[in-house]
Formats: C-alpha cells, sequence, structure tokens
C-alpha cells in the first residue's frame, strides 16, 4: 500500500487539533505521554482480550469498521472482533478506548494515538469506530481511518521539534532510530513520519527480506513517499524498487543489510540517483532512500573509420 495525502483543508483542521493538545501540554519536545493526553481529553482506555469477552460485551449496539457497518447486535461483538480481527476501538459514547492487549507495547502505542485522534476530530464522534491491522497501519483506504493516522503521527512526532531534528543530520536509517528512541516510538512510524515530513525527494519502504522473503508476504508491505517524490516519480512501482533493493542486500536477517545507488527515471524520463539504506528488524525490513543528484546524461560521438581524431 502506498501513503495518501489529505487535502489541505483537512490537514489544517487536524493540525489545530493536534496543536491545541501539544500547547495544553506545554509544548513537549520529548515523548508525549498519552495518559495525559486522555485526561486533558476526558477519555478511558481499557485493554480486552478475547479470552476475557466482559468488557467486549458493554460496546453500544451499532459498530462501524469505515463506513461498513459489522455489527447490528451487541451480543455478535466477541464474533467481530475475531472475524475483523480488530485491535482498537473508539466508543464515543462512552469517550472509551479499547485497545487488543496482545499488542506489543510500542504498536499499543501508536493504536492508542490513532484511537485518541478519533474521539479528537469531531466529525468522527458519530461513529463506533473499530479499527482492524489495515485500518491501524499508517495508511488506509478509507478517509476517516486516514485522518486518524494522519492524527496519530502529528500527535506522537510534535512538528516543531520533528522538523528539527530532521534538518540536525543528514538522512540516515540510523538517524531515523535515534527519533524513534527519542519520541518512544517505533522505527516504522517515524520512518514514515521522516520521509512525509522531508522536503527532499525520498521514499521509504516497508517489507519482505529480499532473500528470505515468505511464499505469501507481499514483497513491499507499505511504499511511503515524500510528496515531492509522488509528484516527480509517479511511475516507479513497488516491483521496481524490490528488485533494486534485492542487488544490494545481503543475506543477514537483521541489522544494517546494505545501501545502494539506486537510479530512477523522473515524469520527465531523466535520471536521477538515489542513495538507498537498508536495515532489518524482527518484524520487517525497512528502507530509506533520498535523491543524491541528477544522473549525468553519457553521450556517445560517433568515430568515422580512416579520419584520425583531432586532439587538442
Amino acid at each position: 500500500m502506498r501513503n495518501h495525502y489529505l487535502d489541505a483543508g483537512t490537514a489544517r483542521e487536524i493540525d489545530a487539533l493536534v496543536d491545541r493538545v501539544h500547547r495544553d501540554l506545554g509544548h513537549p519536545q520529548g515523548p508525549i505521554e498519552l495518559a495525559t493526553v486522555r485526561d486533558l481529553l476526558k477519555l478511558d482506555l481499557q485493554y480486552y482480550s478475547t479470552e476475557d469477552p466482559g468488557l467486549l460485551q458493554e460496546v453500544v449496539h451499532k459498530m462501524r469498521i469505515g463506513a461498513k457497518q459489522v455489527l447490528k447486535r451487541p451480543a455478535l461483538l466477541l464474533e467481530a472482533v475475531a472475524k475483523f480481527d480488530l485491535k482498537g476501538l473508539f466508543l464515543p459514547d462512552r469517550k472509551r478506548i479499547l485497545l487488543d492487549a496482545a499488542l506489543p507495547d510500542l504498536k499499543k502505542r501508536w493504536n492508542e494515538s490513532h484511537e485518541i485522534v478519533h474521539g479528537l476530530i469531531p466529525w468522527h464522534k458519530e461513529y463506533v469506530l473499530g479499527d482492524t491491522k489495515e485500518t491501524l497501519s499508517p495508511v488506509c483506504h478509507q478517509q476517516l481511518e486516514a485522518e486518524a493516522n494522519y492524527g496519530a503521527g502529528r500527535l506522537l512526532f510534535p512538528h516543531q521539534t520533528m522538523s528539527a531534528m530532521i534538518s540536525a543530520s543528514a538522512p540516515s536509517m540510523a538517524h531515523v532510530k535515534t527519533i524513534a528512541t527519542h519520541f518512544t516510538n517505533t522505527i516504522t512510524s517515524s520512518l514514515w513520519r521522516y520521509v512525509e515530513y522531508s522536503e527532499r525527494s525520498s521514499f521509504g519502504i516497508v517489507g519482505a527480506h529480499p532473500h528470505h522473503k515468505p511464499v505469501d508476504a507481499a514483497p513491499i508491505e507499505y511504499f511511503i513517499r515524500s510528496r515531492r517524490f509522488a509528484a516527480e516519480f509517479p511511475s516507479i512501482t513497488e516491483d521496481i524498487l524490490f528488485g533494486l533493493i534485492r542487488g544490494y542486500c545481503s543475506y543477514k536477517k537483521t541489522g544494517p543489510l546494505g545501501t545502494g545507488d539506486l537510479i530512477l527515471s523522473d515524469v520527465r524520463g531523466d535520471s536521477h540517483t538515489f542513495r538507498a539504506e537498508t536495515f532489518g528488524n524482527s518484524y520487517h525490513v525497512l528502507t530509506l532512500a533520498v535523491h543524491v543528484q541528477p544522473t549525468p546524461k553519457v553521450v556517445v560521438v560517433p568515430h568515422k573509420l580512416g579520419v584520425p581524431s583531432s586532439k587538442s
């Protein structure tokens, strides 16, 4: 899946809502304390498990995933949780967030911020929103979920601090990991925000290992593009990039996997060099690629037989 940008008006409205929260928190420059955010918004947080359905039985009769109604009676909620692999729920009438207790802690942090933003955006409050693994990813195809993901990124990575950190160092996976540690967020969400905040032509890849891809796994799960890259390189596909990344990646499974210069053609047919760096963690292989320079054109001068070349 590819990232999609909200229209400017919607983004500004969500930015204003998130900025107000940051202002009430005293404009924090480090990790956002989500418990404090919930207190400000008077939101409750509880965890659920399919092994302990008590909390789930409390949910109201109407529940939607995006615009799709999946629940008509409260008794069907547990079945819906299993069927749709729900990872989080926002219940506006009770101002309650429910999260899957089985999630790793850092993923709980992203999911919680996503549900908080559902509660923060006024036009989301008419829905009971259930979020699957797909809608909780940093990109999705449903407008409400895209708005919640955008707001979650802005909430967890305050704009001024994030922009300052990006400009403080040359682009690298090491710098992305520094940002992840600074804000106590996942490397994947940090890579996502890093690319989307970038004013340069750049992209990020999250996917399978090029040399150890499971048969049923998608080569590239997420293709994150900066605004400039999306405009200048619209014809670049995931398949093209996976092949290029495979060319320089080592066979080891974790840690730095290699760097390489990728030659890509822009919308005008001109070639450009991108410096790419790939890193493997226990979940995904992540790549950051940043524009370096236009690739010089090679001009071939024909040589006529029998005519000696001139010397300068």
